[in-house]
């Protein structure tokens, strides 16, 4: 079994409300779990304009797991107002 996880750093600019965010994080883990069957939660709600979403998918390879996170971070990339200032994608094997 592998385990390939994603931690995204975002911001998010113009916002002017914690409401706002949270309308805009909640749409970004909907759609990776909608569209990419991930389970995704915000891991760090400390700033307003920034944010760190973190995702995770179990498949039977390695390479499987890290494709749908890539074309989950693609998606993520393209369809939001957001900047992306780092992301990580790592795969373990249990």
């Amino acid at each position: 079994m592998i385990v390939s996880m994603m931690q995204i750093i975002f911001e998010i600019p113009g916002l002017t409300s914690i409401k706002e965010k949270r309308r805009v994080v909640k749409s970004i883990g909907e759609k990776l779990r909608r569209r990419f069957h991930l389970s995704a939660a915000e891991v760090n709600q400390d700033s307003l304009s920034f944010s760190q979403i973190g995702a995770a998918i179990v498949s039977n390879s390695r390479v499987c797991g890290e494709t749908v996170l890539q074309k989950a971070f693609d998606m993520i990339e393209k369809e939001n107002p957001v900047r992306i200032q780092d992301m990580k994608i790592h795969s373990e094997e249990f």
